[in-house]
């Protein structure tokens, strides 16, 4: 395939791209140096032909996905200097209000979705912008340009292409052939670590073929060889052709973060680097091809070195954010709840499983939005529980995504197709997997919306399964709900009936951030009447009234517990048995009001005790009502110790009917 070259002002404009970030990089290594401005800063510097030839390539619609060490790339795809510099010292007028920082610049105005301060996380989420981009086909075509897909850019340093998070996405993206370029700017250095130390190919574009994609590496101190390699990969990638390695070896010429005395590198390596310093270079390739005069390229050089210093001046006395924008951000303001459509004839009161519910409830968001997709490990045919029996045959495959067994890539992928557009609920087979893909979770999917300033937002859903009590052993059988709830931004629900079940995650499915979607395995076949009733987020509910004692419980630990209120109702104690449903956002008036009234309180919950959810529970039940309880308030839940296999040993380490009644009748008989 012949690319056809820049034209002559499109390497001009390289040009000025380059001068720029190097102009702006010698601003502020200046500032930080002189002790005008704080913070972590890492330089770009050598970096700045890749970042002015892939921007060139591409259309202004395209995404771009970068890493911490981002500047350049962040200049070159078009995010103005003023609340780019804002953001990276923590000012109000920042790109994310300066509460991402410099680890953190979203812009979707020009395509700049996400800036990761983790190496390799961005990926996976870079393979689920582009997903979205090829659902969403000729509908996102007047932004891209001649009415084709976005391209998807994941930029990421050499060090990164050892993460498990590259080789998921890579893989992911070949085989679902998606719009995406993995460009790796290969700066020589891992952090402190020498390129020839930490991996074995003599260039990072051979680990393409391990995929199935073209892998090709350039000259990365020529922007016109970058622009070439992107114009190829870009048009291919529109065509249908996925996704393209494309590896741009240059030079990292300042440490890794300033400060760094790079003392681990050679001497005489670093005066060869500078040597070939990118932006004098083509600065000389223009001047020689008539394209500049000295003085013109001059001048250009000069009008940016006065742009950035007179910008970082001016951002340096703009105010931080207001003390009200801390909590600002989190998660997006709480609407009211609409009444469901159904699809098909309402059938009020209808019996069904909580398994039905669930997979009537993925129906209908299916069938009434398209921007609904599902996607997972093996979920085409039943999924391993049955859930999504049905759905990719009425659906289609293209919604109802199988991916490889990749936890990582899954979220990942979700996190990118929630911030193109798309409203994905995720399943990864069990919670206990949760360690796999924490970082797409905890450290994108509920920070975005945050570090961007409300910018980008995750509407995404994942569903998890937890098998305690099938004797399936510690390692697919843990309740981690605690985890989740202690990370700001996420949505917790955890349902213990077909009714809750469907309406809840139809809840999630419509809500504007990212939620975990809880199912214990051993209550999907419970059944129980569903009606259409809304489900709002936060709500819980009262399944069995009482005046003496209050369970605060969730999920099918709400079965047990009507069940002992039942038999200590036949002794004279009404228990009351209050289902959280969802555990974030938390209904906390409704559980002070209850326990207000018995004066007693028990959680209960399926997880170990020992730093569950429960003791939040506990203590805010004990903060708020100190001085009018009657009894402690009591937790009850698993044993600390990883849940058995052997089944007897299992019983006693769940928590069950017994040691709930034993809790009860304490705090029944407590007398001070």
């Amino acid at each position: 395939m012949t690319t056809k070259g820049p034209d002559d002002t499109s390497l001009v404009q390289m040009f000025e791209t380059m001068a720029l970030i190097a102009a702006t990089d010698d601003a502020l290594r200046s500032a930080i140096s002189a002790g005008s401005a704080s913070l972590a800063y890492y330089s770009p510097r050598g970096q700045e032909a890749v970042a002015a030839g892939f921007s060139a390539a591409l259309e202004p619609g395209d995404y771009l996905v970068t890493t911490y060490r981002g500047l350049h790339d962040q200049i070159a795809k078009g995010v103005p200097l003023r609340p780019l510099l804002a953001e990276m010292l923590g000012r109000a007028a920042g790109t994310g209000k300066g509460k991402g920082g410099p680890m953190h610049v979203s812009w979707p105005d020009v395509g700049l979705m996400l800036t990761t301060g983790v190496v390799g996380s961005g990926l996976p989420i870079a393979a689920g912008l582009a997903w979205a981009a090829s659902r969403q086909g000729e509908g996102a075509g007047e932004a891209a340009g001649d009415g084709d897909v976005r391209v998807t850019v994941a930029s990421f340093g050499d060090g990164a292409t050892n993460i498990g998070a590259f080789h998921e996405a890579a893989n992911l993206a070949a085989v679902w052939r998606l719009p995406v370029i993995f460009l790796c700017q290969n700066n020589g250095y891992g952090e402190h670590t020498a390129f020839a130390d930490h991996l074995r190919v003599e260039h990072v574009a051979q680990r393409a073929a391990a995929y199935g994609m073209p892998g090709v590496t350039v000259d990365g101190n020529d922007p016109v060889a970058v622009y070439a390699a992107v114009v190829e990969a870009a048009a291919r990638a529109r065509a249908g052709g996925g996704p393209t390695l494309v590896e741009a070896v240059t030079y990292r010429l300042f440490g890794h973060v300033f400060g760094d005395r790079m003392t681990y590198v050679d001497a005489t390596e670093l005066e060869e680097a500078w040597k070939r310093e990118p932006v004098a270079r083509f600065r000389s390739s223009l001047v020689e091809r008539g394209l500049l005069s000295d003085a013109d390229a001059a001048a250009i050089e000069e009008n940016c070195a006065t742009m950035a210093v007179a910008t970082l001046a001016e951002v340096l006395e703009l105010p931080e954010p207001d003390a009200d924008e801390v909590l600002r951000d989190v998660v997006a303001p709480m609407a009211p709840m609409a009444p469901r459509e159904p699809v098909g004839p309402s059938q009020p009161q209808q019996e069904m499983s909580v398994r039905s519910a669930i997979t009537l409830a993925l129906d209908e968001a299916l069938s009434a939005d398209p921007r609904v997709v599902l996607l997972g490990e093996d979920i085409s045919d039943n999924g391993v529980f049955g859930v999504t029996k049905g759905l990719a045959a009425k659906h289609g495959a293209d919604r109802v995504r199988d991916t490889p067994i990749s936890e990582q890539a899954i979220v990942g992928a979700a996190v990118g197709a929630a911030l193109g557009g798309l409203r994905p609920v995720a399943e990864i087979m069990f919670m206990d997997f949760l360690g796999l893909c924490l970082d797409q979770l905890a450290n994108h999917a509920a920070k975005l919306r945050y570090m961007s300033g409300g910018l980008t937002t995750v509407p995404m859903v994942l569903r998890t399964a937890v098998g305690g009590g099938l004797q399936v052993g510690a390692q697919h059988s843990q309740m981690l709900e605690a985890w989740l709830a202690h990370v700001p931004g996420l949505k917790v629900v955890v349902p213990s009936t077909p009714s809750d079940a469907r309406g809840l995650l139809a809840s999630c499915i419509a809500d504007e951030d990212p939620c975990v979607f809880i199912e214990q395995v051993l209550l999907l076949s419970r059944k129980g009447a569903v009606d259409d009733t809304p489900v709002p987020l936060g709500v819980a509910d009262v399944k069995r009234p009482g005046s003496d004692v209050t369970i605060v419980t969730y999920g099918r630990q709400v079965h047990d517990a009507i069940a002992v209120a039942e038999s200590l109702a036949e002794k004279g104690i009404e228990v009351e048995v209050l289902d959280l449903r969802s555990l974030v956002p938390l209904d906390e008036a409704a559980v002070l009001e209850s326990v207000s009234r018995t004066r007693r309180a028990v959680v209960l919950h399926e997880a170990v005790v020992t730093g569950g959810f429960g003791g939040e529970l506990a203590a805010g039940i004990s903060e708020a009502l100190f001085g009018r309880l009657e009894a402690p308030v009591l937790r009850v839940g698993a044993l600390a110790a990883p849940l058995p296999y052997a089944r007897g040993l299992e019983r006693l380490a769940l928590p069950g009917p017994d040691r709930l009644l034993e809790a009860l009748e304490w705090v029944m008989a407590y007398n001070g």
